[in-house]
């Protein structure tokens, strides 16, 4: 993606803005760095290691189709998802929250 073509997409989107994706399969093992998502957009959606729970059995399986907020868009051309779900974000998520960036 050029950096045109992102900046058009990013001005589509917000921080804390809810999305709906699917997990893919990751070139990684589970449990090492995080997941990626189908966003359906022409960049794919990350979930980093640290919002998901420390045991990976709990995150979302490959195919799983979940609601996610974005937490942070990067460059190169990233979007970095919160999962909406409870069930697949970490148990402290307030408490480190508060402790990672000032609030939940």
């Amino acid at each position: 993606m050029d950096a045109e073509a992102w900046l058009r997409l990013r001005s589509r989107l917000m921080l804390g803005q809810s999305l709906q994706g699917t997990v893919l399969p990751a070139p990684w093992p589970a449990g090492v760095t995080g997941i990626l998502v189908d966003l359906r957009l022409s960049v794919a959606g990350f979930v980093d290691i640290l919002l998901l729970p420390h045991d990976a059995d709990r995150w979302p399986a490959v195919g799983t189709v979940t609601g996610f907020e974005i937490w942070w868009m990067d460059e190169p051309p990233q979007i970095r998802l919160k999962p909406a779900d409870p069930a697949y974000l970490r148990d402290d998520y307030t408490e480190w929250a508060i402790r990672f960036r000032g609030y939940a």
